[in-house]
């Protein structure tokens, strides 16, 4: 265990982190959600009542798909789009998608190469676009189920006003949908073009995620 501890502690420190704050935001959600059920003379929900409704399931949701549509677009981009002196990005003579000799698949992997990439077929298609399928999947799913409880909260609101209902279809072509969406996604990347850009010319010791101190501003895709 003390092995294990020590070998994956960042993705510990951060499921930790995601953990905590999950369970601290669904707690203050409920606290503010109560207080403005009482002024309107409504009953309170429970904590379960809570992460269960539409309103958490929207919060959530509207902050997971921005960040994986971040990463899925950082993934794509990255193949092709370079910047240099920065970090974030691949050494401008790598630009592409690589030769198999640079990206070890076939007969260039080696025995402790994955298993599907040690073929030159559909299995290594598949593969080495993984990383890319998986975190657009989850974009397009976390999307869709942000989409569907922003759409009973709005229904909901609608209802209590009188007014008449939106379909699905109708209400994420809404201007009042994709204000929300588009909120969260211009801060994404603004994010990831402030960290490309931000490595070309600042530095952390000890860091990946930055060059060397003494690297060149020039200097592209090295880490420190």
């Amino acid at each position: 265990m003390k092995a294990f501890a020590r070998e994956n502690t960042l993705s510990l420190f951060f499921g930790l982190l995601f953990v905590g704050a999950l369970a601290a935001q669904s707690f203050a959600g409920q606290h503010a959600t109560n207080a403005e059920r009482v002024e309107h003379g409504e009953p309170g929900l429970s904590w379960f009542g809570y992460v269960s409704s539409a309103d958490f399931g929207s919060a959530v949701m509207e902050n997971w798909q921005s960040e994986f549509l971040q990463f899925a677009l950082f993934i794509a981009a990255t193949v092709w789009l370079v910047q240099k002196g920065s970090n974030e990005s691949k050494r401008l003579e790598d630009r592409g998608r690589e030769s198999n000799e640079q990206q070890r698949i076939g007969t260039h992997a080696d025995e402790r190469s994955p298993s599907w990439a040690t073929h030159d077929d559909w299995r290594t298609r598949v593969y080495e676009n993984s990383l890319l399928i998986v975190m657009a999947s989850i974009f397009f799913l976390t999307w869709l189920a942000q989409s569907l409880n922003a759409w009973r909260v709005y229904a909901d609101e609608q209802r209590s006003h009188g007014k008449d209902q939106l379909s699905w279809g109708e209400y994420v072509l809404n201007a009042d949908f994709w204000e929300a969406t588009l909120q969260n996604w211009q801060s994404e990347f603004l994010a990831v073009g402030s960290m490309v850009i931000f490595t070309v010319y600042l530095r952390q010791r000890g860091s990946p995620e930055s060059k060397p101190v003494g690297a060149p501003h020039e200097e592209t895709g090295s880490e420190g």
